[in-house]
């Protein structure tokens, strides 16, 4: 109370026949009303269509509630009253209720009021309000969450400077709602319109939480997953309570094979593995199906040769569910999927399989890459396309054979920076105002860990601070699927918190952080890291975060002017491609000491450590010595 005096007020809580889900948000449901056909109350639990209970934990309240012949509960409550009744029909499904508290609040006081509603189980799974039920009930509830989702989110402890907090609550965030909407073993993208599991959104959803210590839900995913698999060896694209969606859809393989492989990178369990390998088998054969369809002899006509080799059209890009297409996407994952399938065969001494994955991979590989050829002459474009058919211009799904897919060292590297340097462009135009837009997508944050595997960390950052900027509502520290520019525009958002953009969000800042480098086996450090983190006295870092070669922990800064420190510590081995280190520099490195020593293990712009721990001290060449260089 903002009141100087003791006031009586009564609080009312209404139970009304509407969802928080507006009508325009009407994939897989409908929002808008929620029918209430039914209210009762025993005097101790207000139950709602007999199923869903409300149980009061602070005494004192009492209930009315309304059928809709009789008036909203509104018009009750408009003049300060309840309905005289507590249990109603309503055939029409428009019955309505309140529960009111007569409360009396001290001067620049509060009160508080406790309620429960187990939506989890029918039944009520706290003691109704009575004299004997402590007022402190709700308290220690709270209390006792609060530390079990702090325990829960410090799997991985991320030390930024004051002005990047906002990464470390988004981070937080987004890890906690991809645990809420978790349906037991299932990985949801949303609770709401999307609260179905896809293998493509869990599948990523999972390497992020693997990337943050968490390491039984990814598991308990994919192996509920694979019980759903086809006869023929498919993998479903989604699975709900209905069962497995027959829709083909030709990333899918790919993805459950990466979930395996990713699994296995990150906790070295091969029990997992031989559980998991059979599936494994049948996704390779039925991905060997797809191909062997675009291997006929109609596609070695020239007009066709572009499609030779590839999986066929599918929808899984939702770009294309008007007319599928023959998607690099598909193809991308497809290729991730045949590369992790080989390395899974070494893992399992599958001696048969060895030579026979490694074989189609690199057939797979090579053909992927005369079709990427042959589409861009077709087309006539400079970039990487993203169909056969199309010749499209769409980087968020380029992505893809970036991260995860590990191929940025095989692209065409000047298509490849054509790419993104459009994209940039296309960002900065649409930032300033330049470009007009009515919505995009928040998936957009995965090029965030593109441009900074790209040596781009200003244009990452760039991009990184505009999402942040667009967190709808900001304190959610979340985005939506669709994120329109005008907030209150009545459009269909998709779901929120969406935890795919989310997952992407997460893999996005630890490649900031820490990234492996697929072509080299190298373990990249700092690459996102921004000059303005580790001057001034600040520093950023990192406790045991896991990585395919072991746990890591490390600080970086800057402890005097023209040097950089940074400490190694944990349990993990040297990758074979050595720890490379690219931090923020104004000038270039002029030497390094590693544990004391001198190497020469470093150019202008990183150091490639082989030892650990470690402690590495960088010396920035001299001011002048970098101007007379510039």
């Amino acid at each position: 109370s903002r009141s100087e005096v003791a006031q009586r007020v009564t609080l009312y809580l209404a139970v009304r026949p509407f969802q928080v889900v507006p009508p325009w948000q009407s994939l897989n449901m409908a929002g808008g009303v929620s029918p209430i056909s039914e209210l009762s109350s025993d005097g101790r639990t207000v139950w709602v269509n007999r199923a869903t209970s409300i149980v009061p934990l602070t005494p004192g309240g009492r209930f009315g509630a309304t059928g809709f012949e009789r008036g909203s509960i509104t018009d009750f409550l408009l003049a300060d009253r309840l309905p005289e009744e507590t249990d109603v029909a309503d055939p029409l499904g428009f019955a309505s209720g309140a529960l009111a508290w007569g409360i009396d609040l001290p001067p620049g006081g509060n009160v508080d009021v406790s309620l429960a509603i187990p939506f989890h189980q029918t039944g009520p799974v706290v003691p109704a309000a009575d004299p004997a039920y402590r007022s402190d009930a709700f308290e220690r509830r709270l209390a006792e969450t609060e530390t079990r989702w702090r325990t829960m989110l410090d799997h991985v402890d991320i030390d930024l400077p004051p002005e990047a907090e906002r990464i470390v609550r988004a981070l937080d965030s987004s890890l906690a709602y991809i645990q809420i909407n978790r349906d037991g073993p299932r990985i949801q993208p949303g609770s709401r319109s999307y609260a179905r599991s896809w293998i493509r959104d869990g599948v990523l959803t999972a390497s992020a939480l693997l990337q943050m210590g968490y390491t039984r839900a990814p598991r308990d995913f994919l192996e509920w997953y694979a019980q759903f698999q086809f006869d023929d060896g498919r993998i479903p694209c989604c699975v709900d309570e209905g069962g497995a969606d027959r829709v083909p859809e030709n990333d899918s393989d790919g993805e459950f094979i990466y979930g395996v492989m990713e699994v296995y990178r990150y906790t070295h369990d091969v029990g997992f593995v031989r559980e998991m390998w059979p599936h494994v088998l049948r996704a390779v054969d039925h991905l060997k199906a797809l191909r062997a369809q675009r291997m006929t002899a109609e596609y070695r006509a020239p007009e066709k040769q572009a499609f030779f080799g590839l999986v066929p059209e599918s929808i899984s890009h939702e770009g294309y569910s008007d007319r599928p297409v023959h998607s690099y996407w598909d193809d991308f994952f497809a290729l991730r999927g045949l590369k992790d399938a080989a390395r899974l065969a070494i893992v399992m001494a599958d001696s048969e399989r060895v030579k026979e994955l490694a074989k189609l991979r690199d057939d797979f590989r090579a053909d992927l890459y005369r079709s990427i050829a042959r589409t861009t002459e077709k087309h006539h474009v400079d970039y990487l396309p993203a169909s056969v058919e199309l010749g499209d211009f769409d980087p968020n799904s380029t992505a893809i054979a970036i991260e995860p897919g590990g191929e940025m060292q095989n692209l065409p590297a000047t298509a490849l920076r054509r790419t993104y340097d459009e994209y940039y462009e296309f960002f900065r135009r649409r930032r300033s105002g330049e470009e007009e837009w009515n919505s995009l997508t928040p998936y957009e944050v995965r090029n965030v860990g593109i441009f900074v595997r790209l040596g781009e960390r200003e244009r990452a950052h760039e991009i990184l601070d505009f999402l942040l900027a667009n967190q709808r509502p900001e304190p959610w520290n979340e985005w939506q699927e669709i994120l329109w520019r005008d907030p209150r525009s009545p459009r269909f958002i998709g779901d929120m918190p969406h935890t795919w953009v989310a997952a992407g969000f997460v893999r996005s800042v630890r490649a900031m952080l820490a990234y492996e480098r697929e072509s080299d086996e190298a373990l990249v450090l700092a690459a996102g890291v921004p000059e303005a983190w580790v001057s001034g006295g600040k520093h950023v870092g990192v406790k045991r975060l896991p990585t395919y070669f072991g746990v890591l922990s490390y600080t970086l800064e800057s402890e005097r002017p023209g040097s950089l420190t940074l400490r190694m510590s944990g349990d993990l081995e040297v990758p074979p491609g050595g720890i490379v280190l690219r931090p923020p520099l104004s000038r270039p490195i002029a030497a390094v000491r590693v544990n004391g020593k001198a190497v020469k293990t470093f150019s202008a712009d990183q150091a490639v450590v082989s030892e650990f721990p470690a402690e590495v001290v960088m010396e920035l060449a001299p001011a002048k010595s970098a101007s007379k260089r510039r």
